[in-house]
């Protein structure tokens, strides 16, 4: 907990760096405390020092979440933070005033003056670009599921004053297969290569892939154990959550046990040679259930 405090004062600080990317109400000191102990309890043996790069990536996903989620008003604004940042990952100049482009490009310089990062850089960019594109994927649900409640709107205004609507087109929501399979855009799986690019011994860079495999299967349990926690939050805020795609709580518990099986057998072969990562991933697992349990990340609109 002493380094979890370390690290928060240090996300303040970060944030304060970066004032037009965290300046929004529900980024305060409760969500630095909040990812600080998260990152804390996932690697206990290292200092806050230590967990600098895996709490800064978690940050930079809550500006990117807020930007995508809450300020972008057309997918054109969606997609051209994307381009942003991809072209940043790959090396370009941040954008000028744009504090999503220039913290990303910090993290992106300190990530790169690890030796792993040249044989890594791929992996790290390819999970961004998930990270970045589901994020886009959900938001056109969330647009299309708003324009179709309006259109549902209307024609019931068209219908009570006698003039009959057409039927709306399509589909506006995922299936729930088709929604977790989107939790890239949860990021976890982004801050976890990052967090191994820099601390991971031979050990982990050796079954990297297959860490990577668990680490994304671990982050659809996450993305689950949040919309257990988060669903009244996400009616009032527009957001989409699990409860809200045909299933109820039961479903959704049942499925992240057979999600955490599939993760035991996936990290069993991987225990002897990366102990360190099968623990960091399984801690991740354990702090969540609890957490969301009872808590949550965001403050209030």
């Amino acid at each position: 907990m002493a380094q979890a405090v370390r690290c928060a004062r240090d996300l303040a600080e970060c944030a304060g760096a970066y004032p037009d990317l965290f300046d929004a109400k529900p980024i305060d000191e409760t969500l630095f405390n909040a990812v600080a102990c998260a990152n804390a309890f996932g690697s206990p043996r290292l200092p806050a020092a230590g967990l600098r790069i895996a709490a800064r990536t978690s940050l930079w996903i809550f500006g990117l979440d807020w930007l995508v989620d809450h300020v972008a008003a057309a997918r054109s604004e969606v997609d051209d933070i994307n381009r942003r940042c991809l072209a940043v990952a790959d090396g370009a100049p941040p954008v000028p005033g744009d504090g999503l482009t220039r913290f990303l490009a910090d993290l992106r310089d300190e990530i790169a003056a690890s030796p792993a990062f040249p044989a890594l850089r791929d992996d790290w960019r390819r999970q961004l670009h998930r990270l970045l594109d589901c994020g886009a994927r959900e938001w056109t649900w969330k647009s299309t599921a708003a324009q179709a409640a309006g259109r549902a709107a209307g024609r019931a205004a068209g219908r009570a004053a006698g003039r009959a609507r057409g039927p709306a087109g399509g589909p506006v929501t995922p299936t729930f297969d088709e929604y977790l399979e989107n939790a890239d855009n949860y990021g976890s799986a982004w801050v976890n290569i990052s967090h191994w690019i820099v601390h991971g011994d031979q050990g982990v860079l050796d079954r990297i892939g297959e860490l990577q495999v668990v680490s994304r299967e671990v982050q659809r349990i996450l993305r689950l154990l949040n919309d257990l926690a988060t669903y009244e939050r996400d009616v009032t805020w527009g957001d989409l959550n699990a409860q809200m795609l045909g299933v109820d709580r039961a479903q959704i518990t049942a499925r992240i046990g057979e999600l955490v099986e599939r993760c035991r057998e996936l990290v069993r072969p991987l225990r002897a040679d990366c102990p360190e990562a099968v623990d960091y991933l399984e801690r991740q697992i354990g702090y969540s259930t609890g957490f969301y349990g009872i808590s949550d990340y965001w403050g209030s609109l």
